[in-house]
């Protein structure tokens, strides 16, 4: 059996120009950081402030005020609102009639282009479709940013009692399936890790979330590199430990397809030694 196949060589990326006072639109002497280990980015701190106020919105909030955003970042309302009215003229952010401001179009257009760089639609949905269809479950795919886990994409399953997950929201990598396996898959130490290297799969109940259960199992790219789990999930009542375990094959077997198609494969899946690794976009 083939290995997914290698990707091309990629030139090295060119050393990009440290921008200065005047490209940074601001006066770098009073905020330059000091530390070696943000020092090069001083001439940056602009960007650093805009992300703040980009960050400041939480999932379900449709609009803030100025008084809020400028609480959230911690930074005087006269910079949030240069801030703000700059990301407006990129389509970032849109101020209401009331005064309020709302995250823009460009930064919903931001998401999908990040979606894209997993072919969410050609092929993460219609996986996720398929392993619904064969469980009768709710199928997600989790992905590794930094030390949480963030759902990039759902589908929900034809039982009327079912688990929500909020997509984009970051959860715990140590509570959770999804959160294990990726740990495991990225050499994280312990017996525990190890067990689940040897099977394959991760299940849980009420591990992160009370009444909850899930089934997990990693799926890889390019050179068996980690690109994150997928799971099933649904109530604790509906999936005791027994059920979780006769799923866990499909759910292995959705992953190993899912890896093939993300790798750009249509091989069958053979088995091969997977190195530790961290999930990277």
């Amino acid at each position: 059996m083939s290995n997914p196949p290698s990707s091309p060589a990629r030139p090295a990326p060119r050393k990009a120009t440290q921008p200065n006072a005047t490209t940074a639109g601001v006066d770098e002497s009073a905020d330059r950081p000091t530390d070696a280990a943000t020092k090069d980015t001083g001439g940056v701190i602009a960007v650093t402030r805009a992300l703040q106020v980009l960050e400041a919105f939480a999932l379900g909030e449709s609009s803030l005020s100025l008084a809020e955003l400028s609480r959230r970042c911690s930074l005087h309302k006269t910079t949030v609102l240069r801030l703000a009215r700059t990301l407006a003229q990129s389509g970032f952010m849109v101020q209401r009639e009331d005064g309020d401001w709302r995250l823009g179009p460009a930064a919903g257009w931001l998401g999908a282009r990040y979606q894209a760089g997993f072919d969410v639609q050609n092929v993460l949905e219609p996986a996720l479709r398929e392993l619904t269809l064969a469980t009768g479950e709710s199928a997600a795919f989790y992905v590794r940013e930094g030390n949480v886990r963030t759902c990039l994409v759902r589908v929900e399953g034809p039982q009327a009692l079912r688990h929500h997950a909020r997509m984009g929201e970051g959860l715990p990598l140590d509570k959770g399936s999804p959160g294990r396996v990726i740990l495991a898959f990225s050499g994280e130490p312990g017996k525990a890790y190890e067990e689940i290297r040897k099977k394959g799969y991760h299940w849980s109940i009420g591990e992160r979330e009370q009444g909850v259960a899930t089934v997990s199992a990693p799926v890889f790219g390019m050179h068996w590199r980690l690109m994150g789990s997928v799971c099933i999930s649904g109530p604790a009542s509906r999936l005791p430990a027994e059920k979780l375990e006769a799923l866990a094959h499909t759910v292995v077997a959705a992953a190993t397809q899912l890896s093939y198609a993300l790798a750009g494969s249509s091989a069958a899946p053979a088995h091969a030694p997977v190195r530790a690794t961290q999930w990277h976009p």
